[in-house]
C-alpha cells in the first residue's frame, strides 16, 4: 500500500517560455485562457482552476518543455479552431488508447516555444471524429 501524502492537488504548472509577450498572446488569443496576474518576465494563467505559471526562466535546469493535456468536448473540432487561430499542428486527431467502455481521442499543437498543448476527450466507442 502506497504511504498517504499531504499533496492536496496541483497548485500550478511552470510553462518555459522564451517571450512572454508572445506566449500570453498564444495562451489567451489562441487558447483562450485568462490571464490571472502579470508581472516583468511571467504570467498567470487560469487553466480551468490549474494555474499556468509562464515564465522566462534564465536557470538551465528549468529550461525545457512542458506537455498541457486539456479536456474538451470534441477533439476534432477544437484542434481545428486551434490551428485555425494560429496554433501550429503537431499531431493530428487521433486514437491512442481504445478502452473496452470508450476511445481516448487526443490531438497536439505546440505554443511558440515548443511547449506540448495536448487536448483529449474519453468518447464513445465508434466516433469517425473524436
Amino acid at each position: 500500500m502506497t504511504e498517504p501524502t499531504d499533496l492536496k492537488g496541483i497548485g500550478q504548472i511552470l510553462v518555459p517560455v522564451s517571450d512572454i509577450d508572445r506566449a500570453v498572446a498564444f495562451y489567451e488569443g489562441i487558447l483562450g485562457l485568462p490571464v490571472q496576474m502579470r508581472f516583468p518576465g511571467i504570467a498567470f494563467m487560469d487553466a480551468g482552476g490549474i494555474r499556468l505559471y509562464l515564465a522566462v526562466v534564465p536557470e538551465a535546469d528549468l529550461q525545457g518543455r512542458a506537455t498541457i493535456y486539456f479536456w474538451v468536448d470534441d477533439v476534432t473540432a477544437t484542434f481545428e479552431r486551434l490551428v485555425a487561430r494560429g496554433a501550429m499542428a503537431r499531431q493530428q486527431p487521433h486514437i491512442p488508447y481504445p478502452a473496452p467502455d470508450y476511445d481516448l481521442w487526443m490531438a497536439f499543437v505546440t505554443d511558440p516555444d515548443g511547449n506540448h498543448i495536448g487536448i483529449m476527450r474519453e468518447a464513445p466507442k465508434g466516433l469517425e471524429a473524436g
